[in-house]
């Protein structure tokens, strides 16, 4: 059974000042196209392959999917739809890893099982 890698792209995204705030929807998917590039191998330092999705929310939506992750638009709060991810992972008996920084978040995941992994870890 693939590992479900959940990436919150708000959280990834903004960790590092590099003018993403002028272009959220491109940061994204600058963000997924390194996802891909490594979601048959190794992503975040976890053995491949993977099945990895992107959860987008407010004005990052609309990026498109592309082979190797999938991406996933919270339709309200992203960190609720992450929850969720996670939730369904442990009901299937799946690994999850979420990928963010927020204690919050962290601490919601945890409840369902799921492990954490900070920004940096998909992010130069």
């Amino acid at each position: 059974m693939l590992t479900l890698l959940v990436v919150d792209a708000a959280n990834v995204v903004g960790s590092v000042p590099d003018g993403w705030w002028r272009d959220r929807r491109g940061a994204a998917e600058r963000l997924r196209d390194r996802l891909a590039a490594g979601a048959a191998g190794e992503v975040a330092g976890l053995p491949g392959p993977l099945d990895v999705v992107l959860v987008v929310e407010g004005r990052a939506r609309g990026v498109e999917p592309v082979p190797g992750v999938r991406v996933e638009e919270a339709p309200g709060s992203g960190d609720d739809r992450i929850v969720e991810l996670a939730a369904g992972a442990a009901a299937a008996g799946r690994p999850c890893v979420v990928v963010t920084a927020d204690r919050e978040l962290r601490r919601r995941v945890a409840e369902h099982g799921a492990e954490c992994l900070g920004p940096r870890s998909v992010r130069p």
